[in-house]
């Protein structure tokens, strides 16, 4: 389907204005009307013509709409009534056309958008310069002006702003960008300096380049919820259409790892009783986030590379390619550059994905963050669970100060505060988190991070799992050995993520692994599994 060409254009109250007196009317095709000289020129047909006029300016506008479809019948027209109150004021003129374009629907895939700049005031043009810069309008500029010879045609221009070049108008927008900084930390006045920085630079490359990002960082740093923040800003700036696809590649193994991402042919494998579209063709247009980027398998990594760079992929069974634009954001907390040196991530992959690589500080390296990520936790459950909680003076002093002490490790990072806040929030009565609450939430995070309340209690966990007799039979090396395994256990969510942890480096020189089963073999010994270990009710 061919491409159409979708114009905007502010009506030229003077400009655009033909006297209706006797005699005059019909020489009105020899003036030079800004609006009406779009339609008198060959150089670019105009499919859409949307003309933005105040509700004042009606009739002119029904002369204007007349004449344009006289010059050119197969013209959509369409009149929007838009009214600037005050069509000199920048701060007026702004936010009236910046709200009216975020209500508009815009199909790039599909048409071509221009905005006509020469009509309107002076404001309204500056305006218009703004609003396409910051992508709240995802076309170019069209500039008309009168004929300087003995053409027949009205000349036109198109203008491709270069921001670069207009560091005035640069300044004038700031506040655009500021926002995006402020919508990728969702609201959060975060204090940490480096941090904040980041996020600046990556607000400008999510908004500039649909390059791949690759993000790194430990567990519960916010991967996910960044990915999804980058994708939804580029949404609002007109840079994606298609959907935000996400997947954990921990969970894909063999031929569901294939499968799951590029799709499979009825009959491909055993079991493929119906063909499947994979995840990249669903984030055709959009971001696709793979998190955990390298537990990819080697065909998998070598397929990814294919599709990133040619955009086009194989599913399983076919041989006809399948073609998607998308960008990429990985996600991983391993050093894939020792992965590289180890054979377990293709080099050429590392090299095409670490174009922009941000490292997410862990929540201990953030402490200047922890209480505005408190207070937004809080006003997380109060939007989830239709209750406003807060904290006595006292309580949320004796909080941050343990927060803050060495003593607080958040291995789990952000995930670990924001369980914090919901299992203080729903121990608390009437809405009052008091002192009694923090303390024994203190507690329960001391022994999840496996802190030692006691000198002479070393190894504490071992004796929520096993009897005494059996820990007289255990060498010290062997019940260090087994409290740290039971610690990744309670830690992980699955069988096969504890196995992964705890076999890191074996596992790598393995053809093929089955970590869950080496870790059910050895908790055998001790008559424990992981279900088991899991199921326990350990809340002190």
């Amino acid at each position: 389907m061919a491409r159409k060409t979708v114009v905007f254009g502010i009506l030229g109250s003077v400009m655009d204005r033909a006297s209706r007196r006797r005699g005059r009317w019909d020489s009105r095709w020899e003036k030079w009307r800004p609006t009406v000289a779009l339609f008198q020129q060959d150089e670019m047909p105009i499919d859409h013509f949307c003309l933005l006029h105040n509700d004042t300016e009606t009739e002119l506008a029904r002369d204007l709409i007349a004449d344009i479809q006289a010059l050119s019948p197969d013209t959509k027209v369409e009149a929007l009534n838009l009214n600037f109150d005050s069509p000199w004021d920048l701060a007026s003129v702004y936010l009236t056309l910046s709200s009216f374009l975020k209500k508009q629907t815009f199909s790039q895939s599909r048409n071509d958008y221009y905005f006509h700049i020469t009509t309107g005031s002076h404001i309204q043009q500056i305006c218009i310069f703004l609003v396409t810069e910051a992508r709240l309008f995802p076309g170019k500029l069209l500039q008309s002006s009168p004929k300087l010879d003995d053409r027949q045609q009205y000349p036109i221009q198109v203008i491709d702003l270069d921001l670069s070049r207009y560091d005035e108008i640069a300044s004038r927008f700031k506040q655009e960008h500021l926002e995006g900084t402020d919508y990728l930390k969702a609201g959060i006045q975060t204090r940490n300096k480096a941090f904040n920085n980041m996020v600046a630079q990556i607000e400008k490359v999510a908004i500039q380049s649909r390059a791949p990002m690759l993000i790194t960082g430990p567990t519960g740093a916010g991967k996910s919820q960044l990915a999804r923040r980058i994708y939804e800003l580029k949404k609002l700036r007109r840079q994606v259409e298609g959907a935000f696809v996400e997947i954990n590649c921990a969970t894909l193994r063999g031929d569901n790892a294939m499968s799951a991402l590029f799709g499979h042919h009825k009959g491909a494998f055993t079991g493929a009783a119906a063909a499947r579209d994979g995840l990249l063709k669903s984030a055709h247009g959009g971001v696709l986030f793979l998190d955990e980027i390298g537990e990819l398998g080697a065909d998998e990594q070598a397929m990814l590379l294919r599709a990133i760079e040619d955009k086009q992929f194989l599913p399983l069974g076919s041989d006809k390619p399948v073609h998607s634009e998308f960008q990429l954001i990985a996600g991983t907390n391993r050093d894939l550059r020792r992965d590289v040196r180890k054979g377990s991530f293709r080099e050429d992959l590392l090299a095409r994905i670490n174009l922009w690589v941000y490292q997410l500080p862990g929540l201990k390296e953030r402490k200047e963050d922890l209480e505005p990520n408190l207070d937004y936790e809080l006003a997380q459950y109060a939007r989830l669970y239709g209750t406003h909680v807060t904290f006595s003076s006292e309580a949320r002093k004796a909080f941050l100060d343990f927060a803050l002490s060495p003593e607080a490790i958040w291995t789990g990072n952000f995930r670990d505060l924001n369980a914090s806040v919901i299992r203080m929030s729903t121990l608390c009565e009437g809405g009052r988190i008091t002192t009694e609450v923090v303390r024994n939430e203190i507690q329960t995070l001391q022994y999840r991070w496996g802190v030692e309340l006691d000198d002479d209690a070393p190894l504490s966990l071992l004796t929520s799992f096993l009897e005494p007799v059996q820990l007289q039979e255990l060498d010290y090396i062997e019940k260090v050995q087994l409290d740290a395994v039971l610690r990744v256990c309670r830690q992980c969510q699955t069988a096969a993520e504890a196995g992964r942890r705890l076999y890191d480096v074996s596992r790598l020189q393995k053809s093929s692994s089955n970590d869950s089963h080496r870790l059910g073999v050895l908790l055998k010994k001790y008559g424990l599994s992981f279900e088991t270990i899991k199921q326990r009710n350990l809340s002190v």
